[in-house]
C-alpha cells in the first residue's frame, strides 16, 4: 500500500471509531451530564495519546514554541468550541439536521483551502469522490425521499451546527498547514491536554469531576483511537480528502445499527452504501489514474 492509501484507510477507520462514539455516549449519559462525560473523555484521550507518541515516536515528544499557536487553535476551536456548540445544537434541532450540516465539512475545507492550502489543488477525481461522498453521507443520513424532501433549515440551532462545522474545518486547515510533520499522538494529546485543563478547572470547583460509568473510559479510548487515525491520514493526503472519506460515518453508524440494534436498512439508504465504493475508489486512486 502506499502513503495515500494507508491515509484512506486510516481515515475510514477514524469514521468507525466516530459511529461508535454516540451510541457509547447515549449510554453514558444515563447518569452523567454532558460535561462530565467530556471532561472524562478529554482525560484519557490525553493519556492513551501519550502512550501511543512515547511509543512510536520518542524523539518528537517535544513542543517547538512555533507549534504552540496552532495546537492550542486547535484545543480551543475544535474541542472546547466546536464540540461543545454541536451537542448543544443536538438538543434544539432534530439529529438529521445536525448530521447534515455537519457533513458539509468538504465543502468549507474547499473553499478555505483555496486560499490557505494552495498546493493542495483538487484534481476532477477528487472532485468526484467528494460528490459520490457527500450524496452518499445525505441519502444514508436521511434514509427515505419523505425525510430529504422535508428537511428545513434556518433556525438558530442549525446556525450553531453551522458554527461547530466551520471551526472544525479549521481546525483541518491549521493542522494541515502547520503540524504535518508532527507526531499524530503528540497533537492528540496537547489538543485534548489543554482541553483537560479547561474542563478541570469548571468540573473540580462543582464536584463534577467524576467516573460515573464504564462507558465514558469507552469513549476516551474510542475517541482517543479516532483522533489519532484521523492525524494520520491528515498527515497522508489533502484535508479535503480527508473530510470527504470521513462522510464514511454514516454507514458505520448504519452497519451498527444493523447488526447491534436490528434496525432495517432503506432503499435510499442502500443506494447511498453502494455511492461509497465508488468515492473511496476515486479519492484513494486519483493519481495513479491522472
Amino acid at each position: 500500500m502506499n502513503a495515500k492509501q494507508i491515509g484512506v484507510l486510516a481515515v475510514l477507520c477514524a469514521s468507525v471509531m466516530w459511529a461508535t462514539e454516540p451510541v457509547l455516549a447515549k449510554l453514558a449519559y444515563r447518569n452523567s451530564t454532558f460535561l462530565e462525560t467530556s471532561g472524562v473523555r478529554a482525560i484519557f484521550v490525553m493519556l492513551i495519546a501519550f502512550m501511543y507518541a512515547a511509543k512510536t515516536h520518542r524523539r518528537d515528544l517535544t513542543l517547538r514554541l512555533r507549534q504552540l499557536p496552532p495546537l492550542l487553535y486547535i484545543a480551543v476551536a475544535g474541542t472546547l468550541f466546536a464540540d461543545l456548540v454541536y451537542f448543544f445544537a443536538l438538543s434544539k434541532i432534530p439529529v438529521i439536521n445536525a448530521t447534515l450540516i455537519g457533513h458539509m465539512q468538504p465543502i468549507f475545507i474547499i473553499l478555505f483551502g483555496l486560499f490557505s492550502l494552495k498546493e493542495e489543488r483538487l484534481t476532477r477525481y477528487d472532485g468526484i469522490g467528494i460528490a459520490f461522498m457527500i450524496a452518499s453521507g445525505l441519502f444514508v443520513t436521511t434514509k427515505t425521499l419523505p425525510n430529504l424532501t422535508q428537511l428545513r433549515f434556518g433556525s438558530i440551532g442549525d446556525l450553531l451546527a453551522l458554527c461547530a462545522t466551520v471551526a472544525w474545518a479549521t481546525t483541518a486547515i491549521a493542522m494541515r498547514r502547520y503540524l504535518r510533520t508532527m507526531n499524530a499522538g503528540v497533537i492528540t494529546f496537547f489538543r485534548y491536554m489543554f482541553a483537560s485543563v479547561a474542563f478541570v478547572a469548571y468540573l473540580v470547583p462543582t464536584s463534577s469531576m467524576r467516573v460515573a460509568n464504564v462507558y465514558q473510559v469507552f469513549i476516551g479510548i474510542v475517541v482517543a483511537v479516532g483522533t489519532i487515525l484521523y492525524y494520520e491520514g491528515l498527515k497522508r493526503i489533502k484535508a479535503a480528502q480527508v473530510s470527504a472519506v470521513e462522510l464514511a460515518t454514516p454507514f458505520f453508524a448504519t452497519l451498527l445499527g444493523f447488526l447491534v440494534l436490528g434496525e432495517l436498512v432503506t432503499p435510499m439508504q442502500i443506494v447511498g452504501i453502494l455511492m461509497l465504493p465508488a468515492g473511496i475508489y476515486c479519492l484513494s486512486k486519483r493519481e495513479e489514474l491522472s
